[in-house]
């Protein structure tokens, strides 16, 4: 077995070994992962943090060896804070809210033996689940893209799931793997910030997930990252006055 790290940015993750595949995920700074199958110019991995699998070009392969990758595993990570930030290693290089660093001590990170400067905000995840809420409006207005996980691009389940990892919780990586999760709300008077609120199609499959906001509101992504009204029926769009996604329950994670 072979195991790597994101050592770039923004790394997209396929459903299969071509460029012209889709992107189902995407890896961050910071993110490690097992190798499980390699082909020429394509690795099959598997991402440590909610075991999501996909394709990554070889040429943004790093690797790491099993001994950083289990030190790895056992750290509680370190996450970057602010929609956008630096990192200096040989260069200075962009990273994004929720990117990873490994080993962070004394402003440094590191990977495969080589430090990464690091001075800005940071957490382990917060103590209070009101953080939820305000980690969510850092994404405000982000645009919608199909297995994005950044402010620059990002899908409703990719959403929920790096806000609840800035929190310090881990969630799976698709709404129908988040539905399984916590404990289902009955009553609808009930629910509360930070609870996750999923939809479902007309043939009751879930397709959408959203975080519950005071009000009766919610923050999801859809064609960007919006504050819509919610309520027993579903999503309603006061822009295009209608209903947009039909509920199907709602779930307290913490």
């Amino acid at each position: 077995m072979r195991f790597g790290i994101s050592n770039l940015s923004i790394i997209p993750l396929r459903s299969e070994a071509s460029d012209r595949s889709e992107m189902t995920s995407q890896l961050i700074f910071g993110e490690h992962y097992k190798i499980i199958e390699n082909q020429k110019k394509w690795s099959k991995i598997q991402v440590a943090h909610d075991n999501y699998v996909g394709w990554i070009s070889n040429n943004q392969v790093h690797e790491i060896d099993i001994d950083e990758f289990e030190r790895l595993e056992k750290e509680i990570p370190t996450l970057t804070t602010d929609i956008l930030d630096i990192i200096e290693g040989n260069f200075h290089q962009p990273i994004v809210i929720g990117s990873v660093l490994p080993f962070f001590k004394s402003d440094h990170a590191l990977i495969n033996n080589k430090m990464y400067k690091f001075t800005g905000n940071k957490t382990q995840g917060f103590s209070q689940k009101k953080h939820l809420i305000t980690n969510a409006l850092i994404f405000l207005n982000a645009p919608y893209l199909w297995g994005g996980r950044t402010p620059f691009g990002i899908d409703c389940s990719g959403f929920t799931q790096i806000i609840y990892r800035l929190q310090g919780i881990k969630i799976p990586r698709d709404a129908y793997q988040q539905i399984n999760l916590g404990n289902k709300i009955n009553e609808n008077n009930h629910k509360e910030e930070g609870d996750l609120a999923f939809f479902e199609n007309k043939n009751g499959r879930i397709v959408h997930v959203g975080i519950v906001m005071s009000d009766n509101q919610i923050i999801h992504a859809s064609g960007k990252v919006r504050i819509d009204k919610l309520d027993t029926k579903g999503i309603f769009n006061s822009e295009l006055q209608t209903y947009t996604h039909k509920l199907h329950s709602i779930n307290k994670i913490i």
